[in-house]
C-alpha cells in the first residue's frame, strides 16, 4: 500500500456509464475516499458498497466523494450498480494499471486485495486501510473521515 503523504497516483478510467475520470476531475471539488475490491456481485464487495451507498448524505456533508475501483469492465460495473442502487462511480481498471499503481495487487498478481484510501484535495495520500477480509474497518475508516470532514 502507498504511504501518508505520499502523491497519489493519477489516472484515467471510465465508470458505469462510460464516463472517463482522472485523479484531478475526482479531486476538483474536495477530498476522495477512493476504495479498491476484488470484485462485482461477490457477498463481502456487495456489502462494502451498500454501506457506502448509505453513508452519501453523510459524505456529502462532510465534502468527500467515494469511488470504487476494481478489474470488472464497465458493463458489469453498471450491472451492480443498477442493481445495488449504488450512488458513486465505479471505475472499470481491467488491466489493473491503477490496482498496482496503488499497490493494491493480489499475491503473485492474482486478484485485487480490499484497501481504501483518502486523498486530499491536493492529490496527497492522507490516509489509508488494508483489510482485506475486514470490511467493517473499511466502513469505519470511512465514518472517521466522514466525521474528520464534518469538523473541518
Amino acid at each position: 500500500m502507498l504511504a501518508n503523504g505520499q502523491k497519489a497516483p493519477d489516472f484515467e478510467l471510465a465508470d458505469q456509464a462510460g464516463k472517463r475520470h482522472t485523479l484531478k476531475s475526482l479531486l476538483k471539488d474536495g477530498p476522495l475516499i477512493l476504495y479498491f475490491y476484488p470484485a462485482d456481485f461477490t457477498p463481502g464487495c456487495t456489502k462494502e458498497a451498500c454501506s457506502f451507498r448509505d453513508l452519501h448524505q453523510d459524505l456529502l456533508r462532510a465534502k468527500l466523494r467515494v469511488v470504487g475501483v476494481s478489474p470488472q469492465d464497465v458493463d458489469s460495473h453498471r450491472r451492480f450498480a443498477e442493481k445495488h442502487g449504488l450512488n458513486f462511480p465505479l471505475l472499470a481498471d481491467p488491466d489493473k494499471k491503477v490496482v498496482k499503481a496503488y499497490e493494491i495487487d493480489g499475491p503473485l498478481g492474482f486478484g485485487v486485495r480490499r484497501g481504501t484510501y483518502l486523498i486530499g484535495k491536493d492529490g496527497t495520500i492522507q490516509d489509508s486501510v488494508l483489510a482485506d477480509l475486514r470490511i467493517g474497518a473499511h466502513e469505519a475508516f470511512v465514518r472517521r473521515a466522514i466525521e474528520a470532514g464534518a469538523k473541518a
